[in-house]
């Protein structure tokens, strides 16, 4: 029984270092997200409006609740704006 518990030990480790992981690449695309949402792409140089779109497109492929943990792991309040086009809870995010 040694090995399946060295197995075992050895599972745990490596499960906790990926969810670590995963943990600060919520991070990431939560702080990703926010960014993008409040960038206005007219005030934007075009090189910089294809690396928004690009990043966009990423994280509208990103499933909702995926999302909201990335957005929740970083605690971002992205203001809703009426008539500025900004993510609103629930809605994707878009460069402008």
């Amino acid at each position: 029984m040694g090995q399946h518990e060295d197995e075992a030990s050895m599972l745990s480790g490596e499960l906790d270092i990926l969810m670590g992981e995963r943990q600060t690449l919520l991070e990431v695309v939560g702080a990703a997200a926010a960014l993008i949402a409040s960038l206005d792409s007219r005030a934007l140089p075009p090189t910089a409006v294809k690396s928004a779109d690009l990043v966009a497109r990423t994280i509208n492929a990103l499933s909702e609740e995926t999302l909201r943990d990335a957005l929740a792991a970083v605690r971002a309040e992205i203001e809703e704006e009426n008539d500025a086009g900004g993510a609103r809870e629930g809605e994707r995010v878009g460069s402008h």
